[in-house]
């Protein structure tokens, strides 16, 4: 399987634009007189809808269909169920993984770092570092999924690009705000807050410099499984959870609903 060089480019766009809009959440923390948490608690759940569709309707399907006519139709099935689930466990694991003080899922953290006494300087410094590690632990699978994506429909990674960047923020947030408050340096925080989403197009670099020479219909079928599962679970284990604690609980689900009508229309218009 084959892709022109612009192909190859544009998904290196899209994976780079999502991973650095950590620095957004980096601004906003700066520049935002105080936070809008309903806004975020909406923007939230909208991520987790867009991505929670386009996983279940578009990108499951497309896999499935890949492996059948690769393997078989019984075959294929099992294939992409087991890498499917094989996602879901993968960045579970990552999640495991990373001590749950530092995980940039957790955000509702970011939120109450303000209310902290200053004393602790040297603890905030360590939680903002940590974070931005544990980031780009998080967001090395999501720019693979990003790239994978963008390279096969180029439509279709827009839209994932645009949900992982939406959720990017927050976390961009969870890394800068603790940095300023340890440091009184914007610089500084901004510079770590921005930099932590590179491993997103880290992550889509390497998946072109090792799984381009092997990407069949069979690779590619369980490259979008997995991608589907690992969308899903940071769905529902970091977006929802965090945007119901930003704002009413009701509020999350209105922007879950949004997203999924949003996507899919942007589907249908595709088609």
């Amino acid at each position: 399987m084959s892709f022109d060089f612009n192909t190859v480019l544009f998904a290196f766009g899209l994976t780079l634009f999502a991973g650095l809009s950590t620095g957004i959440g980096s601004s906003i923390a700066f520049f935002a007189k105080k936070s809008n948490t309903k806004f975020l608690a909406v923007a939230l759940g909208f991520s987790a809808g867009v991505m929670i569709y386009v996983s279940m309707i578009e990108i499951f399907f497309k896999a499935k269909d890949a492996l059948q006519g690769a393997l078989g139709e019984r075959g294929g099935y099992w294939v992409t169920v087991a890498a499917f689930f094989g996602g879901i466990a993968l960045i579970a694991l990552i999640d495991k993984l990373v001590p749950e003080v530092e995980n940039p899922h957790d955000m509702k953290k970011a939120g109450k770092i303000g209310k902290l006494n200053l004393e602790v300087n040297d603890k905030l410094m360590r939680v903002g570092i940590m974070t931005a590690l544990a980031i780009g632990i998080h967001n090395f699978p999501e720019g693979l999924a990003t790239f994978v994506s963008a390279l096969k429909n180029p439509s279709l990674g827009i839209a994932i690009a645009v949900a992982i960047a939406i959720h990017n923020i927050p976390e961009g947030i969870a890394v800068s705000v603790p940095i300023y408050y340890a440091t009184g340096d914007k610089k500084k925080a901004f510079r770590l807050s921005f930099l932590s989403g590179l491993s997103e197009p880290v992550g889509a670099l390497i998946g072109y410099l090792i799984l381009m020479p092997f990407l069949n219909d069979v690779v590619f079928g369980i490259l979008f499984a997995s991608v589907a599962g690992i969308m899903v679970f940071i769905s529902l284990d970091g977006l929802l959870p965090a945007a119901r604690e930003y704002g009413e609980a009701h509020l999350s689900i209105y922007g879950l609903v949004a997203g999924m009508i949003v996507m899919a229309i942007s589907l249908l218009l595709f088609v």
